[in-house]
């Protein structure tokens, strides 16, 4: 692709917006578990975030059913630390919640990560990057593993027994550092978040999962079929209610909407924001980064 039909290197994803029957619920679990802070609230929204700046919002919407494991719509969120210490701070966290739902660990390469599910069932990541330095990049492709990362050791390792407890949060710098899809199919997946709405291909798995980012990072998004191969367009359901991208500027915007119009992307721009569905029906929308 020509840069002019990329995203900016600047792109960063913005909030993540899930939808629950029980808000108190997961407030409780993303505050005392991820660490996140109560940023504003209004009836049957709490936003949470780190420093002022919200990462997610949880809405109530009791009404609601659960998604299928088979649908289409969130794999996990995608939590990023900016240390060792504020991750390992993160899973001591966990594992003081009762009935944690602990899904395994991951050394990706490029990345340490540790896997969890909330009450709702929404797959959560927590992680941290290893130094772009360190990454391996071959013909355009970024080498990503996974291996096994013993727990307690990283939590040895890594902890700053000294300051625990003192700071039940997250430190500044800790953002939604990727978000990863269930979809129907890669191809499919390729050709929207690829081709039409700009992001660079990273690596792919086969026909399974496709990973996709901006400005060299090893991925901002991630689609996979492993649950939901051959699935349609999804139902509004509890789980994810929208994913935010945010963009540099407004000419980013204005790029990205042409983009998009052009590959028959239905559009609403209300002028701050572009509002836009993939073709499972997942919702996105693209902020300015001020704006946002």
């Amino acid at each position: 692709m020509n840069t002019i039909d990329l995203l900016p290197d600047a792109t960063d994803m913005g909030p993540v917006m899930l939808k629950t029957a029980k808000l108190a619920r997961l407030v409780h679990w993303y505050t005392a578990g991820v660490g996140l802070e109560h940023i504003a609230e209004r009836p049957g929204v709490v936003e949470l975030g780190v420093g002022g700046r919200t990462i997610l919002v949880l809405e109530e919407a009791p009404d609601l059913r659960g998604p299928n494991p088979a649908d289409a719509g969130l794999f996990h969120t995608a939590i990023l630390y900016p240390t060792h210490a504020a991750l390992a701070a993160a899973v001591v966290r966990m594992t003081q919640i009762p009935g944690i739902q602990f899904a395994g660990t991951g050394d990706h390469h490029v990345s340490e990560a540790f896997y969890f599910a909330d009450p709702d069932g929404n797959g959560v990541e927590l992680y941290v990057d290893r130094p772009r330095d360190q990454w391996r990049w071959s013909n355009g492709q970024v080498y990503m593993t996974t291996e096994f990362i013993d727990p307690n050791r990283f939590v040895n390792e890594h902890l700053d027994r000294g300051s625990f407890g003192q700071s039940p949060t997250a430190p500044v710098g800790a953002k939604v550092g990727h978000v990863h899809l269930q979809v129907g199919d890669v191809a499919t997946a390729r050709d929207f978040y690829v081709d039409a709405l700009g992001f660079a291909e990273t690596t792919s798995l086969g026909s399974t999962a496709l990973f996709v980012s901006a400005g060299g990072y090893h991925h901002h998004m991630a689609m996979n079929v492993w649950n939901s191969r051959g699935a349609g367009r999804r139902a509004e359901t509890l789980g994810l209610g929208r994913v935010e991208i945010q963009v540099p500027d407004a000419d980013a915007l204005g790029a990205a909407r042409e983009r998009l119009t052009s590959a028959g992307v239905a559009v609403a721009d209300d002028g701050r924001s572009l509002r836009f569905e993939d073709p499972w029906a997942n919702v996105i929308t693209l902020t300015p980064a001020l704006a946002g």
